[in-house]
């Protein structure tokens, strides 16, 4: 099986670059920056992809992949700050600060490259660097140059080396799939006879590997992430695996009830635990989307602990943690904090129980492959995405139990008027925001002072970036109404109209 392996320098497009190449059906493997070169190695690379950063190649301290990488003698792709020191490592000359370039920009290709074969001569990408390769290293010569004379893309002689100063994984690069299968099948060889069902394989060998004897608790949330590691983690140790459903009353309308009968065909042991007067009761007087999101977290765990040592020894949390959430919690190395996860940023310093991800690598319609392939019921797999602290995030100001059953009946309207309309399916993620926010309406012939019910609806391939959803105007009409009419304490209803980014999914 072709492999290759992505070393990540701390660009938050590392995944996508694997994502990419997953498309293709080629196994990748991300390793960290300061990864040996007898990791690589044993990975049996058939090439290397060097990934974009946030440092300077000139800078002290500056990320410093291993010199030695690049001589076992597999074509090597550098992206953007990996170009750079594929540039500086061979000879070549970085500047910094004098022609930054960020956004779409125009490039040119100079003479003939395998990756650019089929390619038109002038083609825009995403650029987003502040230094450059003012000299190619000898050998090498460029094949792309930007309106600004900046070197956009090179090539050594020998075709083994090649760097983009531009970024190929993301969609606002034209041809920058293209640009890659050539790298993986023109030049590194590759097949493209990889599948999920290989990661499925593997991932359950390395969980019994890794859990061995122990014993795992997994809080289930009924969302499509949870359900699918406890099934991937189910089929790898079986009996080993107890989950627990917490109820901790942010849940929408008749969520509990409706998530325990999703889980009794998938032979999970599961316990129901009734925390929401914890949960609400630390909640309470909480405004700050932070400080929810990091409460819920510890509380989780803590609920977590206190019940597994119900169930006897335990040694692992499985939490079903994907590739958006470490991104936006900042957890790689000069990755910036967009938002705290609860699975990934809330986590007590100390914790008990030894965390247990098997999906971290993965976006969510991966996951959700994965779970059709283990069997996990569509009402779960198709399920929009609920973020894990609930609607308390979706709560926006106090949070009550009040506002939350307000919240909960126009949820419940919403999602019912889109299933009537038959968009529910084609929409990625559809969801209701109250806001501590009221005006002044009338019903009847009376005056009401409400509050406001932001509406939002996303479609997105990855949760990475999302578009607004441009729902029919009739059907907007139809629930407007009928939230106002039937939800008492809502008397104004509006429309997101925000792709992320510059917006995130969630509001906090």
């Amino acid at each position: 099986m072709d492999n290759i392996v992505i070393v990540d320098c701390g660009s938050q497009f590392t995944q996508l670059i694997a994502r990419r190449v997953r498309e293709m059906r080629i196994h990748s493997t991300v390793l960290p920056w300061d990864v040996s070169v007898e990791r690589v190695r044993e990975s049996a690379p058939s090439g290397v992809i060097v990934s974009g950063g946030p440092d300077s190649v000139n800078d002290e301290g500056a990320i410093a992949v291993q010199r030695e990488i690049l001589d076992l003698g597999v074509p090597v792709l550098g992206v953007c700050y990996g170009m750079q020191l594929l540039a500086k490592y061979l000879g070549g000359q970085v500047v910094s600060g004098e022609k930054p370039e960020y956004g779409t920009t125009p490039i040119k290709r100079e003479g003939e490259s395998r990756l650019f074969k089929e390619i038109p001569e002038s083609f825009d990408v995403l650029m987003s660097h502040g230094d450059r390769v003012k000299q190619v290293p000898p050998e090498f010569r460029a094949i792309a140059n930007t309106k600004h004379g900046v070197i956009a893309a090179m090539e050594s002689d020998d075709g083994r080396f090649f760097g983009l100063q531009f970024h190929p994984e993301v969609g606002h690069t034209q041809h920058g799939s293209l640009i890659l299968r050539h790298f993986l099948f023109d030049v590194c060889g590759c097949k493209g006879d990889w599948d999920l069902g290989n990661w499925i394989d593997r991932s359950v060998g390395e969980i019994r590997d890794r859990v061995g004897k122990g014993h795992v608790v997994c809080g289930l949330s009924g969302g499509v992430d949870s359900s699918v590691a406890a099934a991937l983690v189910h089929k790898a140790v079986g009996r080993q695996l107890e989950c627990i459903f917490v109820d901790h009353g942010l849940m929408r309308l008749n969520e509990a009830r409706q998530v325990l009968e999703s889980y009794e065909g998938l032979g999970l042991s599961v316990r129901h635990v009734d925390a929401s007067e914890l949960f609400l009761g630390r909640l309470a007087g909480v405004t700050d989307p932070e400080s929810k999101r990091k409460i819920i977290g510890e509380l989780f765990i803590k609920v977590f602990d206190e019940e597994s040592n119900k169930i006897g020894e335990v040694e692992w949390l499985l939490q079903g943690t994907i590739y958006p959430d470490v991104i936006e919690s900042g957890s790689k190395k000069g990755s910036a904090v967009i938002k705290s996860h609860h699975n990934v940023g809330g986590l007590p310093e100390h914790m008990k129980l030894k965390l247990l991800e098997p999906l971290r690598d993965l976006f969510k319609d991966e996951v959700r492959e994965i779970g059709r392939r283990l069997g996990v019921p569509a009402e779960i797999v198709d399920r929009h995405p609920f973020p894990g602290p609930g609607l308390a995030i979706r709560c926006l100001g106090e949070i009550t139990r009040e506002r939350l059953d307000v919240l909960r009946a126009a949820d419940a309207v919403f999602k019912e008027e889109l299933v009537r309309a038959g968009l529910y399916d084609s929409i990625w993620q559809s969801f209701c925001v109250l806001l501590p926010v009221k005006t002044v309406g009338v019903m009847g012939d009376g005056r009401t002072y409400s509050e406001v019910l932001a509406l939002r609806a996303v479609n997105s391939a990855d949760a990475m970036t999302a578009n607004w959803t441009r729902l029919p105007a009739d059907v907007l009409d139809v629930v407007s109404k009928r939230i106002c009419n039937e939800v008492r304490g809502i008397n104004r209803v509006v429309l997101d109209v925000t792709s992320k980014p510059p917006a995130t999914i969630e509001w906090e």
